[in-house]
């Protein structure tokens, strides 16, 4: 393992937060331990802290680092599907959460910290998600309601999340439905078709 004086200072960042993200896929937020990553990289914790300043801006880079996978899964998804760019949205919201789901659950499970900025360059990598979203619902709904494609997107993201946890949780299915993505996608096209009608009713 290499030593303090073999690396700088941002391959230090990078290398803490490639294991500290690993850290968090294995064992999640619960048991996420800035020790543990410490370990993995051959240093003392305190470089931890030296490097990031408090382990909540570690965890908040650990959480962007997980946004920019799950964008990057979105955009991969939209190129490979076929025409209902809705449809292929939601299964790939689900099918993120499914396959790395501690890492999922890390983005809800931690709460900044009063005083922990995040800088602009990781709000604009976290934003990037909801503007792949917002970009498909300004796509699919009328030109007339384009102003309003940023508030339908945080209510739809809200129905899909929710949907998404309690299948995760299992409590979609002790309220007797087995499929919470497909009700899910209902959900959003019935928001979609609203939002068409208002247009078509403004029209006449």
């Amino acid at each position: 393992m290499a030593r303090r004086s073999d690396h700088s200072r941002s391959e230090l960042q990078a290398l803490i937060l490639e294991q500290a993200h690993k850290h968090m896929e294995e064992v999640g937020f619960a048991r996420f331990s800035a020790r543990e990553v410490a370990k993995r990289i051959g240093y003392s914790v305190g470089t931890l802290y030296n490097v990031y300043g408090t382990l909540d801006r570690l965890l908040v880079a650990v959480n962007t680092r997980t946004f920019a996978m799950w964008a990057d899964a979105l955009e991969t998804a939209l190129a490979r599907g076929g025409t209902d760019r809705i449809a292929t949205l939601v299964d790939g919201y689900f099918r993120f959460a499914r396959a790395h789901h501690r890492l999922w659950h890390a983005i809800y499970e931690h709460h900044v910290a009063p005083g922990t900025a995040i800088d602009e360059e990781q709000a604009a990598t976290r934003g990037r998600l909801t503007g792949i979203v917002a970009r498909e619902v300004a796509a699919a709904i009328a030109a007339e309601r384009a102003d309003d494609a940023p508030a339908i997107t945080r209510s739809l993201v809200a129905v899909v999340h929710g949907h998404c946890a309690f299948e995760l949780s299992g409590s979609y299915a002790l309220m007797g439905s087995d499929d919470a993505q497909g009700d899910a996608l209902a959900r959003v096209r019935e928001t979609l078709a609203r939002a068409a009608e208002t247009v078509a009713k403004t029209a006449r």
